[in-house]
């Protein structure tokens, strides 16, 4: 059994992202805003959504729904300088498949990787999927949370911004009448995506009444993943994304569309989001994956992106734990100047 650690390590993302490449961004939203969209054009996009019939993504649009606690601190994920340079600091790296998350986190990619490109060096987001959130109006702690109206993307503006496919998020609460009025909203824009070929992933959660938290028995798992497979006008394009509990093989084994697990809050190290992507990997044929967010943006003292590589390595690689917690130790702080040999 290998035991992680961090011992005298604390990554430092000022390493790897400087306040002059944060505030260039700026400088390209106020004096050249129409980069954005020739930049997404410019952008390669894969044949397929996958390579190897698997996927991991980094989920990035928490903010956008007031989502901001990260451990103890209730506005970490506030930081737009930590928040977007962890974000960066995963998706430069070629072997990690892809990103979700809200326009103004897609167009601030965007916006950096015509900033590199500008100075010499390649683009670090062709060949990465790209998924737009679409539903974030559901803001957390309102009165009207379980009515997640359609705030971000667009069908329209995800084809504008050469996108791959869109999440959305689905949170049935059997109480609340508002649920079933997302619930409509979801399986519209699915019919919608589909005139496109467009690949939608669906974020289904059975939720209870006080404080809307996640239910993970495995009743109301295979329960709402029943529903989530049937919405829309066709299940060709669908996925869904689901959290890990217990008994997966049976939740898995409640749909044949292809599932990625989600990874949940930060517990201050990858390790335990690790254990549960190795033990689901190998739940059924069609667990495709992981959909990552705080746990790795945000783990404690660890470089995010080997804790990401570590995910990757589970999934692509069928890494065990013991295996992706060495893996972890053994990559830290690699690539720290994938941006600042570029931007200065």
């Amino acid at each position: 059994m290998v035991a992680y650690s961090t011992a005298n390590y604390e990554f430092k993302l000022e390493k790897f992202f400087t306040k002059n490449i944060f505030d260039a961004i700026t400088e390209v939203r106020v004096n050249s805003p129409e980069i954005i969209i020739k930049e997404a054009k410019a952008r390669k996009r894969r044949k397929k959504i996958t390579k190897d019939g698997k996927l991991t993504v980094l989920a990035a649009d928490h903010p956008g729904r007031m989502v901001n606690k990260n451990g103890a601190d209730p506005i970490a994920m506030a930081d737009r300088f930590q928040y977007l340079g962890r974000v960066l600091r995963v998706v430069t790296h070629t072997d990690f498949d892809g990103i979700m998350a809200t326009p103004d986190i897609i167009e601030d990619l965007l916006i950096v990787n015509y900033l590199v490109k500008k100075h010499g060096g390649c683009s670090f987001l062709d060949e990465k999927v790209m998924l737009g959130s679409m539903n974030r109006g559901g803001l957390a702690g309102t009165k009207f949370e379980m009515d997640d109206t359609f705030t971000s993307f667009s069908s329209e503006s995800l084809r504008l911004l050469n996108m791959d496919g869109a999440k959305t998020m689905f949170r049935l609460d059997v109480t609340n009448p508002d649920s079933a009025k997302t619930m409509l909203y979801c399986a519209n824009m699915i019919s919608e995506l589909n005139k496109y070929e467009m690949p939608s992933f669906i974020e289904p959660l059975y939720v209870n009444s006080e404080g809307y938290k996640i239910q993970k028995t495995l009743t109301e798992m295979v329960k709402i993943v029943g529903v989530a497979s049937a919405m829309g006008d066709s299940s060709r394009n669908l996925w869904l994304k689901i959290p890990y509990g217990e008994h997966f093989e049976r939740v898995a084994g409640a749909t044949t569309l292809p599932l990625l697990m989600l990874g949940g809050e930060s517990a201050g190290d990858p390790t335990g989001t690790i254990a549960d992507f190795e033990a689901g990997m190998k739940a059924g044929k069609n667990v495709r994956g992981a959909l990552v967010g705080r746990n790795i943006l945000f783990p404690g003292k660890e470089d995010p992106l080997a804790a990401a590589l570590a995910v990757n390595q589970v999934v692509h690689n069928g890494f065990s734990k013991d295996q992706a917690i060495e893996y972890i130790m053994n990559n830290r702080d690699q690539n720290l100047d994938a941006l600042t040999k570029y931007i200065k």
